[in-house]
């Protein structure tokens, strides 16, 4: 049996346009699978109207496109033998099937990478769309050291060997798709983008994407490593100010006692609610140490210069040099200190989130079987194949 092509479709209070994207991909060959992302009853007619040949998967309600996504690869996963690529669509038409034709033959040729279907921007496109991928785009490079031009892209490929992986990362709603470009990209795996026709309907108007809830999702850790580094720097310039103004210290010895006592409460903060990290306290506790005496120095040169070189002010003096060392020691933290990325044997294993993943499953498949012996079930998660009424997810 020869390779498989399945094309993965979260739907969420989707219209017409999904019958079109069904149809195009069928015509080609790919089977597809629908999760209907808890819609509601008011949706039913076009769920139960879909082609015979769609396999269709239904969360009784919303939980998110990660959510959806994940639900997807896992029936896949648990179903379907050998080997197969996955192409990720939007149900609403924005997406191109000859475009994602192209990438799943792109990712069959490199069957460990990652493929984006990455759309250029133009002035005709949404403004919300254009200023969102720029910030997107701008925070990405921040966070991972990698430049992807189209991060927010539903269009992506890949085959069976990376599907295990993509099932670990945590998220349920539009950080799941971030999340996945930033592990990826974080474990140097390739990822690459393939340019792809561009297509809004009506300004972008039935995109379920919420500026302000969804933004703070998917731009999460490195809001809380701002806060947490705004924390520490107001700790810091405080007693920098106290040593300096009320004891007469030298700047830079006062800059230094202060810098101790901010870094160590600062590592507390980025340890447990900033990162979240698992990595033994000593062993971290090490390396952030090495960072402290790493930026402590940098900050005294860059401050000394700042002051003698330039014969600034001492507080705006450090105000910028703290400035200029924040990217650095995001960096250096999110990547060598206070990552949970597992090597050898243990990178197998499978994650947390995905043990709590499949539990969830057990839950929700052996509910609905009740459901069939006439208990009654309002949570149940259905699969349908054609007419036959399958086991649920």
């Amino acid at each position: 049996m020869g390779r498989i092509r399945i094309a993965l479709i979260p739907a969420y209070e989707p219209d017409w346009k999904i019958f079109t994207v069904l149809k195009e991909c069928l015509e080609t060959g790919i089977r597809c699978i629908v999760v209907d992302d808890g819609s509601g009853s008011r949706f039913d007619s076009i769920f139960e109207n879909l082609p015979p040949e769609v396999m269709l998967l239904r969360f009784p309600e919303n939980r998110g496109k990660g959510a959806a996504l994940k639900a997807g690869m896992r029936y896949i996963e648990e179903h379907f033998k050998g080997e197969y690529s996955i192409v990720t669509l939007d149900c609403d038409g924005q997406h191109q099937v000859r475009d994602a034709l192209r990438l799943l033959r792109a990712a069959e040729k490199e069957r460990g990478s990652l493929f984006l279907g990455s759309r250029r921007q133009s002035r005709s496109s949404p403004l919300r769309s254009r200023i969102g991928n720029a910030i997107t785009r701008a925070v990405f490079s921040l966070i991972s050291g990698t430049r992807i031009y189209d991060t927010q892209t539903g269009l992506r490929a890949f085959t069976e060997r990376l599907l295990p992986r993509l099932l670990e990362i945590r998220g349920d709603r539009y950080e799941y798709e971030m999340n996945m470009l930033l592990l990826l990209a974080r474990e140097k795996l390739t990822i690459r983008e393939i340019p792809i026709e561009t297509i809004y309907f009506e300004n972008n108007r039935g995109s379920h994407f919420d500026s302000l809830k969804d933004s703070i999702r998917i731009y999460g850790q490195i809001f809380r490593f701002g806060m947490s580094s705004l924390f520490s720097f107001l700790l810091d310039f405080s007693l920098y100010s106290l040593l300096l103004g009320l004891f007469g210290l030298p700047a830079v010895l006062a800059n230094g006692l202060a810098r101790l006592v901010s870094a160590g409460v600062n590592f507390c903060i980025n340890r447990r609610l900033v990162f979240h990290s698992e990595k033994e306290f000593l062993r971290s506790a090490a390396r952030y140490a090495l960072l402290a005496a790493g930026i402590l120095l940098l900050n005294s040169i860059i401050l000394s210069a700042l002051l003698m070189g330039l014969h600034m002010h001492p507080f705006p003096a450090k105000l910028l040099t703290e400035l200029l060392l924040f990217s650095f020691s995001y960096l250096v933290q999110q990547r060598l200190i206070f990552s949970d990325r597992k090597s050898g044997a243990e990178a197998g294993k499978p994650e947390e989130s995905r043990k709590e993943y499949r539990i969830e499953y057990r839950i929700e498949e052996s509910a609905e079987r009740k459901k069939t012996e006439g208990e009654e079930k309002s949570y149940a998660l259905t699969a349908f194949y054609g007419g036959y009424r399958g086991s649920s997810l």
